[in-house]
């Protein structure tokens, strides 16, 4: 067993504190200024292609939204995003989603989404929550096409509505896949 010198330790210590320096926790930074204004475009951009929305956006409790997410897959796949929720137009938490999945399937796609909660249980059950979705609580209102939205019987039930827009890319195939939001400090 060989003695660790005090210059060997000094050294040791100086390059661990070199190395340590670049991984920053994101307090203290402008990551949460650059989230909110990509998810104020993003809600201006959804306002203005499907005007339907904001009738959904006004009846809503909160709406956690997504401005980009990226999936890329060849049988194994993955996808990340990053957002806020906001309620009364404030943005009270910061999300990532991370997504798996498993299947026949190749490409990439990014595309934009907003799960606007319909009722004050559904948005404490998603704050209380670790955070796993299968799509078994959201209701689907549209994909990219140019048609008025509106909250009809089937949706104005649900207690969260998911609206998926702004797609770019290609992705197909069949597969199993899981969702996970999980809050984050930008």
């Amino acid at each position: 067993m060989t003695q660790l010198s005090r210059r060997s330790f000094t050294l040791a210590a100086l390059a661990g504190a070199g190395m340590t320096a670049a991984c920053g926790n994101g307090v203290g930074t402008a990551n949460a200024e650059t989230i909110d204004a990509r998810v104020n475009s993003t809600l201006d951009y959804l306002y203005s292609k499907y005007p339907g929305t904001r009738a959904v956006a006004d009846k809503s409790v909160g709406q956690l939204v997504m401005p980009l997410v990226t999936e890329a897959s060849m049988f194994f796949g993955g996808g990340y995003g990053r957002g806020a929720l906001r309620v009364n137009g404030v943005s009270v938490d910061y999300y990532s989603s991370a997504k798996g999945s498993v299947g026949f399937q190749f490409g990439a796609q990014q595309y934009a989404h907003v799960l606007f909660f319909m009722t004050e249980e559904a948005l404490e059950k998603f704050r209380r929550s670790a955070g796993w979705a299968l799509g078994a609580d959201a209701e689907y209102v549209f994909s990219d096409v140019a048609e008025n939205v509106r909250a009809e019987t089937t949706t104005a039930t649900a207690p969260i509505l998911a609206v998926v827009f702004g797609q770019a890319g290609l992705l197909f195939g069949a597969s199993l896949e899981g969702l996970k939001y999980t809050r984050i400090v930008p």
